[in-house]
């Protein structure tokens, strides 16, 4: 089978179009799978790593406004388009499998044009442009969230990389806390707000350094590698400016401190971790969707920026960590509330496709 992965852009389009791509090539001898994606995305750099074919079409964004932009949107769409064509010809594409952002419309046009069936998988609970509109010509659409309002979703989860899908966490427990320099015995509070940091939920939490350390609660702090970090020189408080080895992260977490992309939820309620998440306001409020379910599941709690303060710590959250009945439910509601097959449910919607 020939397949085209179209999607990218960001880490929340590129990580389930190459999950799904390590899925298909593990479970199909002399398959094929080209990306289709653009040269500024972080596809531009993932793809090849991980030893995938790329092929770029021009970024182009859909207008919002009548401008000289929108006005030449459309031939140039066309071409992106026809570009496409002519690749899904060349290599015999025999579906399609789109993840939203710049090169996925193109990629259902050119599917619609050549009778070729395509799915789409839309990972935020408030899906993106590319996405609505490709709904509409295709009956195979997977959605991570139970809340996204899009044609015809059937709800499969996030396909998630092979490190966390299949997690042992009490497995790894010992040597991630060796790798962190860590004591696997003490209660863990894990902190992230991405690659970029989130500077309301950083300086918060560091502020309460030594509230944590009185309460016995030791902290893996994963900063920004893209902000400046302030220094905690507290015992049992660890700081790092980028983690590429997540899954041990949180193998060593009790609970989690996080920002609510589509995939950091997905990770941490699928892995049963209590959380609580603090959803990026700017843009159009997609995070705050993306966590709604977990939350009103009460598997994680709901927290501002502006709130994450030393009173915070030691009024709202030492007492959560310190209630290890209360810890527990919130870990089985999170569990219920998400999967960690999501990978495996695309791929057998894909597979059904091309029976259909």
């Amino acid at each position: 089978m020939r397949y085209l992965l179209a999607g990218g852009g960001t880490a929340g389009h590129v990580n389930p179009l190459l999950a799904l791509a390590e899925m298909i090539t593990a479970q199909e001898a002399n398959t094929e799978i080209v990306v289709l994606g653009t040269c500024e995305g972080l596809e531009s750099r993932l793809v090849p790593e991980r030893g995938f074919e790329l092929f770029t079409i021009a970024k182009l964004p859909f207008p919002r406004t009548l401008n000289l932009y929108a006005l030449g949107f459309a031939p140039r769409f066309i071409k992106a388009v026809v570009r496409t064509v002519k690749l899904m010809r060349s290599r015999r594409i025999d579906a399609v499998v789109g993840f939203g952002g710049y090169a996925s419309a193109p990629a259902y046009a050119a599917a619609k044009l050549l009778g070729v069936p395509y799915v789409i998988h839309e990972a935020n609970a408030l899906p993106g442009i590319a996405n609505r509109a490709g709904a509409f010509g295709t009956e195979w659409v997977g959605v991570t969230f139970a809340n996204t309002p899009i044609r015809g979703a059937k709800v499969i989860g996030m396909p998630l990389r092979k490190e966390i899908a299949e997690l042992d966490r009490a497995a790894q427990r010992a040597s991630a806390a060796q790798f962190f320099g860590l004591d696997a015995n003490r209660k863990t509070l894990l902190v992230t707000g991405g690659s970029l940091g989130a500077r309301g939920i950083n300086e918060g939490i560091a502020a309460g350094a030594a509230q944590f350390a009185a309460a016995g609660v030791q902290v893996l702090h994963i900063w920004g590698e893209q902000t400046e970090s302030t220094a905690v020189t507290v015992a049992g408080y660890k700081i790092l400016p980028y983690c590429d080895r997540m899954e041990l992260a949180f193998s060593l977490a009790d609970f989690v401190i996080s920002r609510a992309g589509a995939t950091t939820v997905s990770e941490i309620a699928g892995l049963s971790l209590p959380a609580v998440f603090v959803p990026y306001r700017h843009g159009n409020g997609e995070q705050a969707r993306n966590c709604a379910e977990v939350v009103n599941a009460g598997g994680a709690l709901l927290a501002e920026d502006a709130e994450i303060t030393p009173e915070w710590v030691k009024m709202q959250l030492l007492p959560l960590l310190q209630n290890d009945y209360e810890l527990r439910l919130m870990s089985e509601r999170a569990g219920r509330s998400a999967c960690l097959n999501g990978t495996e449910q695309l791929y057998e919607m894909v597979r059904r496709a091309l029976r259909a």
